[in-house]
């Protein structure tokens, strides 16, 4: 990077890190650490929610899924807007109404004491490795641009992280999440802008889209159906989207307190409400834009030159191997290939309609694949422990490559700052857990502290060490990321693997009435065990399972377990 790009990256998140200090002056309490008093109005709830949701893996991994898979991802959120009706007619009152800290206190009050603890351990687990995997997004783009260890490029990005959030809590969190949102769309919307305009002349939005489409990257709608049936492995289809999202979306944000804790800090109820549901307007739309970068960066490459591997810094330290000449004569390969898909693309655009045109375009797409594939197996034979998934680096290269001096610095750090925004709320949300749901249980002889305020400082000090200690364990996991592929997949496989029986719980709460403690307890940790067993037939190819339906299985095995256990052995 340029001297500027420094300028900018370096000012920008120095000013985010200083106006979260600024705004951590809170009251000195539970409430004011992990509630931010209760005060915050709708649009800043809104705001939140989606700084917590949309993390740098969106960013900085969905416009390569797109390029690589097409924008069939964005069905993931199509049931959505229905998950966020359903919590504004039943979750919120319910909260609202409790005046709770955390999700989990509901359950004790409706099941018993080792329910909620089960429940939040659940809870603890999975977003305590899923942080440490948002931590490692943006390492990534640290790593690529100084060429340090990735080892090192996790404790700082973790570092300059836990120094806000430790100090300001959920108010600091909220409100440099506004000023994180605004920077974010603006920086996109400039990155789409660019990669327009670099485009030759006469070739604009319309003739991307088309080149787009030929080559299967605007598949925004697929039904999952092949002439054998439908396809249950299939990750991404309306169907799975629908159902498997709406599941997932509601076990999110209804269950896990790293979302709960943003709309529990609103004035009212009436407040959470509204910044659910324009949550559940905004954030489709928003995808949507996202993936469509990555798809019209697949139209750019079509006459620009794009790298045979998108990871430059592992790239150049194959070439330091025997492997060299092997590698380069690949890329030469590479090279003219790419020109006579130049000229395939041009001539497509000429005519759309005639479709052995379509077929030669299809064609020399598919042979530049052939050569990558070849180029990557040859770059995991001189270095058998590196990682040859370059996904998370297709939109990274773009910026580095093209965009403009200082555009180029905010485009980071705007990675910077929504990696920032997600692990904060994180970070918050883990911490909270710990000492409602655990610490508070377990120690709660305060006799020693003379008066309430004592106790508040007390807990106000411990709270900040279980923010700090889930931050060096977000840290750890981070250091264990490395080889898992496309990072927006792997944080949604690993909700995935949770969420259905959390929300399972709470379903038994809101509906099965007559469902005591014991049987929801046992009934969720043998649906959990179910869910792990699915998962890992599935991986190993002894089942077809795309992983979405995790979350319906596990919420449906919940209901469906724990009823029957209370009806043969439950009290009458």
């Amino acid at each position: 990077m340029s001297s500027i790009d420094w300028i900018v990256l370096i000012g920008t998140l120095t000013s985010i890190i200083a106006y979260g200090l600024y705004k951590s002056r809170t009251s000195k309490n539970l409430e004011g650490y992990f509630l931010s008093n209760r005060s915050l109005p709708w649009y800043l709830v809104l705001l939140s929610i989606m700084g917590t949701q949309a993390s740098a893996i969106t960013f900085l991994s969905a416009p390569g899924q797109a390029f690589t898979d097409g924008m069939r991802f964005v069905q993931y959120y199509f049931g959505l807007p229905i998950a966020m009706v359903v919590l504004c007619i039943t979750f919120v009152p319910l909260y609202s109404r409790l005046k709770v800290f955390t999700a989990y206190e509901f359950l004790e009050k409706r099941f018993d004491s080792r329910t909620r603890t089960f429940t939040s351990s659940l809870f603890l687990l999975s977003r305590g490795l899923s942080t440490g995997v948002s931590i490692y997004a943006p390492s990534i783009i640290l790593s690529s641009l100084l060429g340090w260890d990735i080892f090192w490029t996790n404790i700082v990005m973790g570092g300059l992280l836990i120094i806000y959030t430790v100090s300001g809590g959920a108010k600091a969190v909220a409100y440099t999440q506004k000023i994180q949102m605004v920077i974010i769309f603006g920086g996109m919307f400039t990155a789409g802008y660019c990669m327009m305009n670099y485009l030759p002349s006469g070739i604009g939005f319309k003739q991307a889209l088309q080149l787009s489409g030929a080559g299967g990257k605007l598949n925004v709608i697929t039904t999952g159906f092949t002439k054998n049936g439908f396809d249950w492995k299939d990750k991404y289809n309306i169907i799975s989207g629908v159902i498997g999202g709406f599941f997932l979306a509601l076990s999110y944000f209804g269950t896990d307190q790293s979302q709960v804790g943003r709309y529990l800090a609103a004035k009212d109820s009436t407040e959470s409400k509204v910044g659910l549901l324009m949550n559940g307007l905004v954030k489709v739309p928003m995808q949507f834009f996202i993936l469509l970068l990555g798809a019209m960066l697949f139209a750019f490459y079509q006459f620009n030159a794009a790298p045979i591997f998108f990871n430059k810094a592992l790239a150049d330290k194959g070439k330091t191997t025997i492997y060299q000449s092997k590698l380069n004569t690949l890329e030469n390969s590479y090279y003219q290939q790419q020109l006579h898909q130049q000229n395939n693309s041009k001539n497509f655009l000429l005519n759309t309609q005639n479709i052995k045109l379509k077929e030669n375009l299809k064609l020399g797409s598919a042979k530049l694949t052939e050569i990558q594939k070849e180029y990557k197996a040859t770059l995991k034979k001189a270095l058998p422990d590196a990682d040859t998934n370059d996904t998370n680096y297709i939109f990274l290269r773009f910026v580095i490559d093209f965009l403009p001096k200082g555009i180029v610095g905010l485009l980071i750090a705007i990675i910077f700052m929504s990696a920032w925004g997600s692990i904060a709320a994180a970070l918050n949300a883990l911490a909270s857990c710990t000492m409602i749901d655990f610490h508070r249980k377990i120690k709660k002889d305060y006799s020693r502290f003379e008066n309430q305020n004592a106790i508040n400082g007390y807990e106000y000090k411990t709270s900040k060490l279980y923010t700090l200690a889930w931050g060096i364990f977000s840290i750890i996991t981070a250091e264990l990321s490395s080889g898992i592929g496309s990072l927006i997949e792997a944080v949604n496989m690993l909700g995935s693997l949770f969420y259905g029986v959390i929300l399972g719980i709470f379903l038994v709460g809101f509906y099965l009435k007559r469902v005591g403690g014991k049987s929801v307890f046992l009934g969720a940790i043998i649906s959990e065990l179910l869910v792990i067993l699915l998962f890992t037939l599935d991986k190993y190819d002894v089942i077809g399972l795309g992983f979405l339906w995790l979350n319906v299985i596990g919420a449906l095995l919940v209901l469906l377990i724990s009823g029957l256990i209370e009806l043969v052995f439950g009290k009458k």
